[in-house]
């Protein structure tokens, strides 16, 4: 267990072996929950974009249609802005 101090700004510092151990970097974002015997802090890790697109297709399903152009969609959006 780890004891900290509020500084005058409201702010805490988490140890730096804690850090490591737990993958917390600048960024991450931290929840406090409000529990009836203390507070519960819980880390939200942000999804890195170079694991996201290294899952770029791995899900896929049958075309159900005809195939389309890339022209196809921006003669539609052009319409939709016009109508807008």
């Amino acid at each position: 267990m780890a004891t900290m101090t509020i500084s005058s700004k409201g702010q805490i510092v988490l140890p730096a072996d804690i850090r490591r151990r737990l993958g917390l970097v600048a960024g991450t974002q931290i929840e406090i929950i409000e529990e009836q015997d203390g507070l519960r802090l819980v880390a939200s890790h942000p999804v890195n974009p170079t694991t996201v697109a290294s899952c770029a297709g791995m899900i896929t399903a049958p075309s159900k249609g005809k195939a389309r152009r890339l022209a196809d969609f921006d003669a539609a959006l052009l319409t939709a802005k016009t109508e807008a």
